[in-house]
């Protein structure tokens, strides 16, 4: 290895020979779960969590205020816990859907011509709210930034990401660019630059790029954590690079969550501009810079080192490691999902989350890995045409 995290990546066991389907289902439903863990323990902090729940959350556990999830934070009075998914699963799955209608490579232009009218127009049955509704009405501020900028500004949606905070949300949903993009972690990460350009800027636009980078390479053969941190830090850039290196420096010096949650969080701290009160933000916080990160992504990436890729043991150390802790288990639960498969997901989870949230999770698995074939062939197709353009105009004489 190149970077100076060399010395701190164990190899790892390669993994086994898994299909493409295989593969996206793991990453697809991985991520859902992940997400229903993290959802009822979000913003609090490690301590927090383990007062409220007299210990380590160990799967599906209910509300954080109880009975009185409704009311107790107006801001969002949403049912989180329970076994049921927010709104990275809800916008992960309207991105599966925008391929599905596709059928090809997203960009920008694919935001504003298909997953802003989707999440404004279609009711959908909404867990956290118990509710059909709009999608629209349940995800947060900083997504439904990209209804207001591009179907009432009519902004160039290239560009319609600047002006936003600068956050995980873009990154939350990006695994589906991954995963078409499967074991070419360069592609997924441009491709996923173009598309998360009408959501976010800076780091955050950065974070997406790099996380579908990760999971195209989770799902290379023979791929491992430290194979998909390379891939990380081969496309990362500025302080997302920067980030990434100290937080998985940091992890692999742990094989327990339990000790990495204080040094993961001291290796992160510097980059990340949230401060150390997660619900009550510095006033730096979630702008635009070179030199900074979002928390989310190096923080998964660390935690799928320290669980050696084990799918449960990077999903509850993202889960108790607070914060934003369901972006956390979302992306780990994806990363972790390609490398092994959904049969290293614990069935409990997987049936109590389908059940709570009355989803389907496996629908979205089959429909985004016909479309990955589909795509696959119609690049195929488009290489050949350039080999052979190329290669008369080179007098190759191929």
């Amino acid at each position: 290895m190149a970077h100076k995290t060399s010395a701190t990546l164990a190899a790892g066991p390669t993994t086994t020979t898994l299909t493409l389907d295989e593969r996206v289902t793991g990453a697809l439903v991985g991520a859902a779960v992940g997400d229903a863990l993290g959802g009822p323990v979000e913003g609090w902090t490690p301590e927090q969590i383990t007062e409220r729940h007299g210990g380590r959350v160990t799967g599906v556990v209910g509300p954080w205020y109880g009975d009185d999830w409704r009311t107790a934070r107006p801001i969002a009075p949403y049912h989180k816990g329970d076994g049921h998914v927010t709104d990275d699963t809800l916008m992960t799955h309207a991105l599966v859907r925008v391929y599905e209608t596709v059928r090809g490579h997203l960009d920008a232009y694919s935001v504003a011509d298909h997953l802003v009218p989707d999440l404004m127009s279609q009711p959908r049955w909404i867990p956290e709210l118990e509710a059909e509704a709009l999608p629209l009405q349940r995800i947060f501020l900083a997504e439904k930034w990209i209804v207001t900028r591009l179907h009432y500004g009519h902004a160039d949606p290239r560009e319609a990401g600047s002006g936003n905070v600068v956050n995980c949300g873009a990154a939350m949903y990006m695994a589906p660019v991954g995963l078409v993009n499967a074991a070419n972690p360069e592609a997924a990460y441009a491709e996923a630059l173009d598309v998360a350009g009408a959501h976010q800027s800076s780091y955050g636009r950065e974070a997406a790029g790099v996380l579908a980078a990760s999971v195209a390479a989770a799902c290379a053969p023979g791929a491992t954590p430290a194979s998909v941190v390379e891939a990380a830090l081969a496309v990362a850039k500025d302080g997302t690079r920067s980030a990434i290196e100290s937080v998985c420096e940091a992890a692999g010096r742990y094989t327990d969550f339990e000790s990495a949650l204080v040094p993961l969080r001291a290796a992160v701290a510097p980059f990340d501009t949230v401060g150390p009160h997660y619900r009550d933000p510095s006033l730096g916080a979630r702008r635009p810079s070179r030199l900074h990160s979002i928390e989310e992504l190096p923080i998964a990436l660390g935690m799928l080192l320290v669980g050696d890729g084990d799918y449960r043991r990077t999903v509850l150390g993202s889960v108790n490691y607070g914060r934003d802790c369901d972006s956390i288990a979302t992306m780990g639960g994806a990363l972790a999902g390609a490398l092994h498969g959904e049969h290293a997901i614990p069935s409990a989870w997987v049936k109590t989350v389908g059940e709570a949230s009355r989803l389907d999770l496996h629908a979205p698995a089959r429909v985004l890995a016909e479309v990955a074939r589909e795509i696959f062939a119609q690049d195929t197709a488009v290489r050949r045409a350039h080999e052979a353009a190329f290669a008369e105009l080179a007098g190759d004489g191929r």
